[in-house]
């Protein structure tokens, strides 16, 4: 309320001339109240029609009424000029951050709005002719900005409106018949629009990608889980079955206990590594995306073009697509070499050992990316043999039935039925259906 109050009475300490708060004021016998600076100096103007009035009422004065400086008006004045600094930030003096009123004299007031048209800021006060006078409502009015002559053009002094589409830069109208002649241009505020619509386009993309990387942080988060969940449960069981042969392999049950631990935390670090390699990637995609909106509610159509092309492409992520996980016993095989290790002991006391530390080693909780290179694709290796009888009439099979080469002529065939093949590699097997060509 307070700040209400101010506002509405800031234009009681003005003056109607300059605008800024009364200096010197003065009560003029209407009882309309100036600065003594800019009374005498409007009536001096008049004095060659030998009559003075009244700036706001037009009342005349025969004789040029005399100034005395009203002292408790300009005590009321300084009064509410320092209420004012308190409580409403935009009546306050510019600082060197600021944006200063291009109007005010001596020590400028902060700008709350600048003009698009006019190209200067103004303050709450001087800002009110835009408000007010009917050919200035028309003018575009942003948040206050230093860069307001940027928007000129340097070699012609004029404003500018157009976008150079083949330049890619932003004209004024007399550059569309200069060094711009025979381009293809548009209106900046049409260009504003098609690369707005470029924008929200990448800031969707952005924010597709946050969300399928949430849900994987997510994914791995339940993994981390799980692998805990069944490593806990592995050394339990492994503890009762050990209990039991406590006095004959004191030291393996220690052993085994210790590989399953670190095996547990080898696997969610590794989980817990690509874990935080999200979320960074996350927090870097949500700052870009917030520069992206900044730029998008810029209101100036030129600083918009200005800046847009200095925003660096969105790069691609070093994440795959998504998390899949494929169901694991994880350690269960653990327990189940152990329960081995109960019913064999002799075997386990000579060997066994090592079977367990390589079932321990075998979990694996992410699935590994498609192969792309030699070395990975020869872990899924499997020596196959061509069945003659299903093979294309014009393949010449090699003596081992291991290569076909492409000829012209066709090769005898037998009449069979659709025959099912298991093709099994390391750690996956795949069932394929031939039929009979003839």
């Amino acid at each position: 309320m307070a700040q209400r109050g101010l506002q509405l009475d800031r234009n009681n300490f003005s003056c109607p001339i300059c605008l800024d708060p009364l200096k010197d004021a003065v009560t003029i016998p209407c009882g309309h109240r100036y600065c003594m600076n800019c009374i005498k100096a409007f009536w001096e103007r008049e004095d060659q029609r030998r009559c003075h009035s009244c700036p706001q009422c037009k009342k005349t004065f025969i004789q040029r009424p005399v100034l005395v400086k009203n002292t408790k008006m300009e005590a009321l004045v300084e009064k509410f000029q320092k209420a004012g600094d308190g409580l409403n930030p935009d009546l306050c003096y510019a600082g060197p951050e600021d944006v200063a009123c291009d109007v005010c004299t001596g020590r400028k007031m902060k700008a709350v709005k600048s003009c698009l048209v006019c190209l200067a800021c103004y303050c709450q006060n001087h800002l009110q002719p835009h408000y007010n006078v009917s050919g200035l409502k028309k003018h575009k009015l942003v948040d206050p900005s230093k860069n307001l002559q940027e928007n000129i053009c340097s070699r012609h002094d004029e404003v500018m409106k157009v976008f150079c589409r083949t330049d890619q830069q932003c004209i004024c109208h007399l550059c569309i018949m200069d060094e711009h002649k025979g381009h293809e241009t548009v209106p900046a505020a049409a260009e504003r629009t098609e690369k707005q619509k470029e924008l929200q386009v990448r800031r969707q993309q952005i924010q597709q990608r946050i969300q399928d990387q949430e849900k994987d942080v997510k994914l791995l988060q339940q993994e981390v889980e799980a692998i805990n969940v069944s490593a806990d449960k592995a050394v339990e069981d492994s503890e009762k079955i050990f209990t039991e042969l406590i006095r004959l392999i004191q030291k393996i049950r220690s052993d085994v206990k210790q590989q399953i631990r670190s095996q547990q935390e080898t696997e969610v670090s590794r989980v817990k590594e690509l874990q935080e390699e999200l979320e960074q990637e996350i927090t870097e995609l949500k700052r870009k995306d917030a520069e992206l909106e900044q730029l998008s509610d810029t209101e100036d159509h030129s600083q918009f073009l200005l800046n847009y092309p200095s925003l660096s492409a969105l790069s691609e992520s070093t994440h795959s697509p998504s998390i899949n996980i494929r169901p694991l016993r994880y350690f269960e095989d653990v327990t189940a070499a152990v329960s081995e290790l109960r019913e064999k002991l002799e075997d386990i006391l000579r060997g066994t050992w090592t079977n367990i530390l390589l079932k321990v080693t075998e979990v694996d909780v992410l699935l590994r990316p498609e192969p792309t290179t030699r070395a990975e694709f020869l872990e899924y290796f499997q020596e196959i043999t061509l069945d003659p009888n299903t093979a294309n009439v014009n393949l010449l099979l090699s003596e081992e039935e291991r290569r076909a080469t492409l000829i012209k002529q066709k090769q005898p065939r037998g009449v069979l039925e659709p025959r099912t093949f298991l093709l099994q590699g390391n750690s996956t097997t795949h069932c394929a259906t031939v039929q009979p060509y003839m």
